[in-house]
């Protein structure tokens, strides 16, 4: 599995549509091949801050992913909205059996 975590300053008087724009890519994004879940979320520490996590099935599906042209329009559209530079991360990552409490 790959996991992606990325993250966005937004600009103030940009928020609510870079909100908007984040929440259109994750719900598009969840419909391809290989994406096991896309979030946007508002930083709960940082509400200037939006960040996105993902799952997908394997590192085909997050190249597929990023040559969709959607995801280069949203990257370019994000920019734009953003008070700074976009920061993403990817990680290789087994699932564990979740400990009992």
């Amino acid at each position: 599995m790959i996991i992606i975590t990325g993250g966005i300053a937004m600009k103030p008087e940009s928020r609510d549509q870079a909100i908007a724009l984040g929440c259109q890519h994750s719900a598009r994004s969840r419909a391809e091949p290989g994406c096991i879940a896309h979030n946007c979320h508002v930083d709960c520490e940082d509400e200037a801050r939006l960040v996105f996590v993902e799952l997908w099935q394997d590192l085909d599906a997050v190249k597929l992913h990023f040559a969709v042209p959607e995801s280069g329009q949203f990257v370019r559209e994000l920019a734009v909205l953003a008070d700074g530079m976009p920061e993403i991360r990817l990680f290789t990552a087994d699932e564990l059996p979740a400990p009992q409490v």
